[in-house]
């Protein structure tokens, strides 16, 4: 699956890379995952049910897009850079289809997790400490709003699996790996569920 063709075919453009670094040292750098990687994902992983699909470090909201497109997903988008917000907006306006997604521009551990929200992505946006601080909200959303729910890594960081694993209840149920000839181990999905617990 070609990413060009794929933003045509959606009428956006989400690839690029970033130019600079960010300001903070708890952001990282802006960094497209490929369309080919999000259908094997999706593939091995549909997003089945209700709910809604939020992006952590969206970009210009090719994950966002490409969800509707696939499942019909509403989705949200949270992104620090104001630049890399503003794409996203362009593409919303571009967009074929009407679509139930909302781009959020600002930090993730300001956001407010909704009840509707149920898929939490994550291709390692920020430092461990702003992940910790994401899922916390998350936990207490579950506790306020009793809901199963989904944490999906994309190169997951050592230091997100290691506080999943072991200082939550999630549950590690899926691992996708990547049809690429890589020594990293990183190059993979994992996906975490938590189940309702009401």
């Amino acid at each position: 699956m070609d990413d060009q063709q794929m933003d045509r075919q959606l009428n956006i453009h989400s690839g690029g890379e970033q130019m600079g670094f960010n300001a903070s040292m708890h952001e990282h750098r802006f960094e497209v995952t490929p369309y080919a990687w999000l259908d094997r994902l999706f593939k091995a992983h549909p997003l089945k049910g209700s709910g809604r699909l939020v992006d952590f470090g969206s970009g210009k909201g090719r994950l966002n897009f490409f969800a509707h497109h696939v499942f019909g997903t509403p989705s949200a988008g949270v992104e620090v850079d104001p630049s890399l917000h503003e794409a996203a907006l362009r593409n919303l306006k571009r967009f074929k289809g009407k679509a139930d997604i909302e781009f959020i521009n600002g930090y993730a551990q300001d956001y407010e997790i909704q009840p509707d929200d149920r898929w939490f992505y994550f291709f390692n946006p920020f430092s461990d400490p702003v992940f910790m601080t994401v899922i916390d909200s998350i936990l207490a959303s579950v506790a306020d709003h009793p809901r199963e729910i989904e944490v999906i890594l994309f190169y997951p960081a050592i230091e997100y699996t290691d506080f999943l694993e072991r200082r939550t209840a999630f549950e590690l149920i899926s691992d996708i790996a990547l049809p690429v000839e890589a020594d990293d181990p990183r190059e993979r999905f994992l996906v975490y569920r938590l189940p309702r617990w009401d």
